[in-house]
């Protein structure tokens, strides 16, 4: 069974180290719902700062919730047309779990 997540592209003047930035808010707005346990477990993404794409997991709730409030949080940043967001199957194998060490 295939797996849900959202990939994001930015356009090019949106700086991507603030798209990082919007990203790890969102991960303590999802934290606070869920835990940090939980978003440790459930919670996964992976970036492509070459690219300009982040991909987050929408296949949990916690998955679900961190795009939401990504989007929302990025929208507001950054504007309506600064991203696209597509659907696709998975997120890329390199993916890391939010919240872990890095």
């Amino acid at each position: 069974m295939p797996q849900q997540a959202y990939r994001y592209v930015l356009c090019r003047p949106v700086p991507f180290p603030e798209v990082m930035s919007t990203f790890d808010l969102a991960l303590i707005a999802v934290q606070s719902l869920h835990g940090d346990e939980r978003t440790r477990l459930d919670a996964r993404f992976a970036s492509d700062a070459g690219k300009r794409t982040l991909a987050i997991d929408a296949g949990t709730p916690v998955g679900q919730a961190l795009n939401q409030i990504f989007t929302g949080f990025a929208r507001r940043e950054f504007g309506d047309h600064a991203f696209r967001v597509e659907r696709v199957d998975r997120v890329p194998a390199a993916a890391e779990p939010a919240g872990a060490p890095g």
